[in-house]
C-alpha cells in the first residue's frame, strides 16, 4: 500500500481507468460475438447491421487506446471476410 498522498491518488486513478478499459473491451467483444452468432445463423441482414455496430465498437476501443491500431484493423478485416463469405 502506498503511503504518499500522490501515490494513493495514482492508485485510485489507475483502478478507475482499469474499470473503464474493461467496460470498453467487454462491449466490443460482445458486439463481435453477436455478429458471429448472426453469421452462424446465416442471417445476412442482421449480420450486416451487427457488422457496422461491431466495427464502430472496435474503432472506439482503438481511439481510447484499449487496443492497438493494427489489432483493430485485423479484427475488422476478419469480420469483413466472414460477412463476405456469408453473402457469397
Amino acid at each position: 500500500m502506498p503511503n504518499i498522498k500522490s501515490a494513493i491518488k495514482r492508485t485510485k486513478i489507475i483502478e478507475k481507468k482499469t474499470l473503464e478499459n474493461n467496460m470498453i473491451k467487454s462491449s466490443y467483444k460482445t458486439a463481435i460475438k453477436k455478429f458471429e452468432s448472426a453469421v452462424e445463423a446465416k442471417d445476412t441482414s442482421t449480420a450486416e447491421t451487427l457488422f457496422v455496430e461491431a466495427t464502430k465498437k472496435i474503432d472506439q476501443a482503438c481511439s481510447k487506446g484499449v487496443i492497438v491500431k493494427n489489432t483493430a484493423a485485423r479484427k475488422k478485416s476478419n469480420l469483413a471476410k466472414k460477412l463476405n463469405n456469408l453473402k457469397a
